[in-house]
């Protein structure tokens, strides 16, 4: 208890000394450690299955396109319908799911039509959970703690990112792709007990059922609402392309790390692990800092900062003339690409009117579902001109974004300027 009530006293793990935020960090933790471990055991099933590069690349794209497809329509569920219930009844499958391959893997009878199926699932409830957490957050610990609570949310998912993969690797080399299944489903488990303990403020359980009662659109009715209200305010427009174009068009670039490792730098696996551990840490020292910022919760200008920070490091990480310049500007990548997405997080919860909060974040996280196809465009440019050519592109590309909607849209760089604004 003791320990509970000094979280309060440190800035950085204030949002932590509210019991029901705990519950939903635990619960991300879990749940984020779980889809990692997933994305690199699936990848390594299917590819022994098939020995296919084409099929391995399909996987990711069969996983990947229900955040798209289902991502904007899963954010108004959230909007009408209870938050907790839809991640209990969304962490209930993932189990399930991670339990039938598992035990289809333990037994041999595993087919590739199985992991297709299973990937798609695991993708489709990955789209539901995501809006209905992070709405979720805000009916817990209000707007004053948001920005903490989200930079600390943040933390947990690139810690995940950091240690979920390595710890899969160990596990199907140590005991097997079965056995790292059956974990997975063990943390989905541990996530649905707390989130099944958390108590949802009366306030928001009542403002969700005035939402329901009142609205007399259907569910694709009630999303398009959700694109209409984002392309009629300019701010939030504003936010939104900021929050979706970098992530799709500057993340990428992990994707062809495996051109810096070997061909830019001559190294191998742990060259690459490197730039993959550096951009994690960077990430959460990066959200770990904003979490640090308290209750001055938002500001324009160091967002804007923090974003076209990213697009820099990316050109310096592109033209750095060793393995140990890279890594520096990687890390640095980390901790602008988590400082500027949890300022534009919350600053867009902030704004968004409660009832349509769910539907706005909804789209805001087809940011996930659309890496792939910046994945596929940093292929192709990386295919004709080069990997580090390609990353130049993508980190001026980001840049220069963001320079343009720091000028077309003054009211970004104006937010925190005067308590009038936010």
């Amino acid at each position: 208890m003791l320990r509970v009530k000094l979280l309060g006293h440190f800035r950085t793990f204030e949002s932590l000394a509210i019991g029901d935020f705990r519950l939903i960090w635990l619960g991300q933790l879990s749940v984020s450690m779980g889809q990692w471990m997933d994305q690199v055991t699936r990848g390594w099933l299917i590819y022994g299955l098939t020995h296919s590069p084409l099929q391995l690349g399909l996987m990711s794209a069969c996983r990947g396109t229900p955040l798209l497809a289902f991502g904007a329509i899963s954010g108004a569920v959230a909007d009408r319908y209870g938050r907790k219930a839809q991640l209990i009844i969304a962490q209930v499958v993932n189990a399930i799911l991670n339990i039938i391959l598992a035990t289809l893997v333990l037994t041999g009878r595993v087919h590739p039509w199985h992991v297709y199926v299973t990937g798609f699932l695991t993708g489709t409830v990955q789209a539901f959970e995501q809006p209905a957490r992070q709405v979720l957050i805000n009916d817990v610990v209000g707007s004053n703690l948001l920005l903490n609570a989200i930079a600390l949310n943040s933390a947990a998912l690139n810690l995940s990112r950091s240690v979920g993969p390595a710890l899969s690797g160990v596990l199907i080399q140590a005991v097997g792709v079965d056995m790292s299944y059956y974990l997975q489903a063990a943390l989905f488990v541990m996530a649905t007990v707390w989130t099944i303990q958390i108590k949802v403020p009366r306030s928001s359980r009542e403002a969700m059922k005035r939402t329901r009662r009142e609205s007399t659109q259907s569910l694709l009715g009630s999303t398009s609402e959700g694109f209409a209200y984002i392309v009629s305010n300019r701010l939030i427009l504003s936010l939104m392309v900021l929050g979706l174009a970098p992530i799709v068009i500057g993340m990428p670039f992990i994707s062809l790390m495996p051109i810096f490792a070997i061909d830019v730098f001559h190294g191998g696996a742990r060259t690459q692990g490197l730039l993959l551990t550096m951009l994690g840490v960077g990430a959460v020292l990066g959200a770990l800092g904003i979490a640090s910022i308290g209750n001055r919760q938002t500001n324009g200008k160091i967002l804007l900062a923090a974003a076209a920070g990213f697009g820099l490091c990316l050109v310096l990480f592109s033209r750095s003339p060793g393995v140990l310049y890279a890594a520096f500007f990687t890390f640095l990548a980390g901790v602008f690409n988590s400082s500027y997405t949890s300022q534009n997080q919350t600053i867009i919860q902030l704004i968004t009117p409660a009832a349509l909060r769910g539907r706005v974040l909804g789209i805001y996280l087809l940011n996930r579902g659309l890496m792939p196809v910046g994945g596929l465009l940093a292929g192709v440019l990386a295919h004709f001109f080069g990997g580090p050519s390609a990353v130049t592109v993508m980190g001026t590309s980001c840049f220069l974004l963001v320079m343009g909607v720091a000028f077309l849209a003054p009211s970004v760089r104006q937010i925190g300027a005067t308590p009038e604004v936010l």
